[in-house]
């Protein structure tokens, strides 16, 4: 009995040490390489990953163990994909300082490589002319393309945020609150335009992944959750105050209100706010839009005006609790909220008093 107790407790042992060197192996074989910060520069390719990148930093001398660095990966995966280009590294970074550097992404090799900022809270006439301004296609064919229903079917089967809901009759541009806004880079002028949707809408994937249980468990589809959060985009100029507009609009609608939302309006007449003023008929018209009519009392527009922000759909997916049913936005981008109409009227009269009433830029 004693003995086996004995080899017992030296498998153990043994089992303990085998642990503690192999710790202090993987904490070691992570460590800079050397002291040296002179610049060596790494030539990424296209299709590499961070994975199959490990026997070009070690042949670098950039890190002390392929193996070690998988296994770094592997309990710590970057959140950005690894882009083709050029980075510069040195022999005194750490694997993590490593990676760190990776996953801003390098210097492109490819000079006629082209990069276009999307702007939050863009529709997609803007996006388009966006599009025409740096690619060799015109609006038209942006256009065209992201109303072309063989495209979108296949976007449909492609994408799990996607369905029927952009082929509604009513929608002005199928594809509209569901392309990321954001600065990407594409091979040139000549990209097609279905690759930048594509591009794009890979982007919102992303976005939405880690928020999908949630989306799945919640009394609204995607597709509304895109569409009130394209309108807390427009309504609420900075991301401090849109949770609690979104509060105010989820008032609105479980008290089978109108949402009232000037910028739905602007929108359904297809006129962008800096032009010019509404007409009352286009103040009072009905389509799937304004949200001003006695009609869309309890309802959301039929679709997204906007593509909006993560920080307008995490507004619609955790807005905060008000007692407010209004909210007015001051020439300096404040929100004043207010419970009922005539508190909302008085407090645009102080506004207006104050020379806060003007509209801002």
């Amino acid at each position: 009995m004693k003995k086996a107790l004995l080899i017992i407790s030296s498998i153990f042992v043994f089992l303990i040490v085998v642990l503690l060197v192999g710790f202090f192996w993987y904490q070691n074989s992570l460590k800079p390489v050397g002291s040296s910060k002179e610049p060596i520069e790494v030539e990424i390719s296209s299709g590499s990953t961070y994975s199959t990148l490990a026997n070009l930093l070690y042949d670098q001398k950039l890190i002390r163990s392929k193996t070690a660095y998988k296994i770094y990966i592997k309990l710590n995966p970057p959140k950005e994909d690894l882009k083709a280009g050029t980075y510069s590294l040195s022999q005194d970074m750490s694997v993590e300082e490593i990676l760190e550097v990776l996953s801003k992404g390098g210097k492109s090799t490819n000079p006629l490589e082209i990069s276009i900022l999307f702007k939050e809270g863009l529709n997609m006439r803007q996006m388009a002319k966006v599009i025409e301004e740096n690619t060799n296609h015109t609006q038209k064919e942006v256009l065209d393309t992201i109303s072309d229903e063989t495209f979108l079917k296949e976007l449909i089967q492609e994408y799990w945020f996607l369905d029927d809901s952009i082929l509604e009759e009513d929608i002005y541009y199928p594809l509209e609150g569901y392309l990321y806004p954001d600065t990407y880079s594409f091979s040139s002028k000549d990209v097609s335009v279905e690759e930048i949707i594509k591009t794009l809408l890979n982007e919102m994937g992303k976005k939405l992944e880690p928020y999908r249980k949630e989306i799945e468990k919640s009394d609204y589809t995607v597709h509304e959750i895109l569409t009130l959060a394209s309108v807390v985009e427009l309504e609420a100029a900075s991301s401090e105050y849109r949770s609690e507009v979104a509060g105010v609009f989820f008032n609105r609608l479980n008290s089978n209100w109108q949402l009232g939302s000037d910028v739905t309006t602007y929108y359904g007449a297809k006129i962008e706010m800096s032009e010019r003023d509404l007409m009352v008929a286009e103040i009072e018209a009905i389509n799937g839009y304004n949200t001003r009519p006695a009609a869309m009392a309890g309802k959301l527009p039929v679709g997204p005006i906007c593509n909006p922000s993560i920080s307008a759909i995490e507004a619609v997916l955790a807005p905060k609790k008000t007692t407010a049913y209004y909210f007015i936005a001051d020439n300096q981008g404040k929100v004043y909220f207010t419970k009922t109409y005539q508190e909302h009227i008085e407090m645009r009269e102080y506004l207006k008093e104050h020379g806060l009433w003007e509209r801002y830029q």
